[in-house]
């Protein structure tokens, strides 16, 4: 295939090799290992002083939200499942290398005691709560709805979307005029693989929340955004995401002809909690390698 990327000719491209992990899965353990900006990001001091909650910040997307977080001057916790101990600590080790204060908090989110105690936990440690970015998903991808069970359909909407809900109802005493919500959505909100029945409901959720969200909660000053990935390489595909004929082939139908890499979203994240975008809320910005979902 000839190199289309022109823009970042170094970041992987299909085919991959095979691979399969348990879900939750590591990061670390994926070939190649992505990229969530550990020595690609550079910080410019956009968020200083702010202090972030990001769950699934262990891991994939929400790992390179976190450490470029940590580099633009944010105190950050992030949430975790406890398989993930071995990537939560390493995101923990890049982020205080920035100077800033840095915490993991393990637990599961289908819990709604859990995550009223990860605000709570949050504000202690931190002082205070000016970003949430309810980042924390569960895909596993499933081929007929008649093999589709309510117990898996239950696991994603309670990871997915009840944990959303749980978070920001929860963290809403703490967050004041000036903070920033920001939700995790997908392409598949919009346009829906036939093997992600439930995630991609879920997804769709998530926007709507968004945009509601953002209309409740404008007049106090708080702002509800969410970013729609494309195709990112990320251990959520390779941990039951997808089948292995579509892991070892993902990203190639992208005009880029490859998946994103996660520090390549994380700059939206920013965006979207800086000061500068302190206009923008209820939107809902795609990055799919150029096949304009949104």
């Amino acid at each position: 295939m000839a190199d289309r990327d022109t823009l970042n000719p170094q970041y992987p491209r299909p085919p991959f090799q095979t691979q399969t992990q348990q879900p939750p899965g590591l990061d670390s353990k994926m070939i190649p290992e992505p990229d969530h900006g550990e020595k690609s990001y550079r910080g410019n001091g956009r968020l200083k002083g702010k202090c972030a909650l990001i769950t699934g910040g262990d891991s994939g997307i929400g790992r390179a939200v976190a450490i470029a977080y940590a580099r633009e001057g944010a105190n950050v916790v992030i949430n975790y499942l406890p398989e993930e101990e071995s990537d939560a600590k390493s995101a923990i080790e890049v982020m205080k290398a920035e100077g800033v204060k840095a915490v993991a908090i393990p637990g599961d989110l289908r819990d709604e005691n859990f995550c009223h105690s990860l605000i709570e936990q949050t504000v202690e440690q931190l002082g205070k709560l000016d970003i949430l970015v309810n980042n924390a998903g569960r895909q596993q991808y499933c081929e007929s709805l008649e093999d589709l069970t309510t117990e898996a359909f239950d696991a994603t909407f309670k990871t997915n979307v009840y944990a959303a809900f749980w978070l920001t109802k929860a963290a809403l005493r703490h967050l004041k005029a000036g903070a920033s919500i920001i939700n995790t959505t997908s392409v598949q909100a919009f346009k829906p693989s036939p093997i992600l029945v439930d995630y991609a409901q879920t997804k769709a959720c998530l926007v709507a929340l968004t945009k509601s969200l953002a209309k409740q909660l404008g007049p106090r000053g708080i702002r509800v955004n969410a970013v729609a990935p494309g195709p990112y390489w990320s251990v959520l595909q390779t941990s039951g995401g997808q089948p292995q004929e579509k892991v070892e082939q993902f990203g190639a139908d992208a005009p880029l002809g490859r998946p994103g890499q996660p520090v390549e979203i994380a700059p939206l994240y920013v965006l979207f909690a800086s000061d500068e975008c302190s206009y923008a809320s209820g939107q809902v910005w795609c990055s799919d390698g150029g096949t304009g979902t949104l």
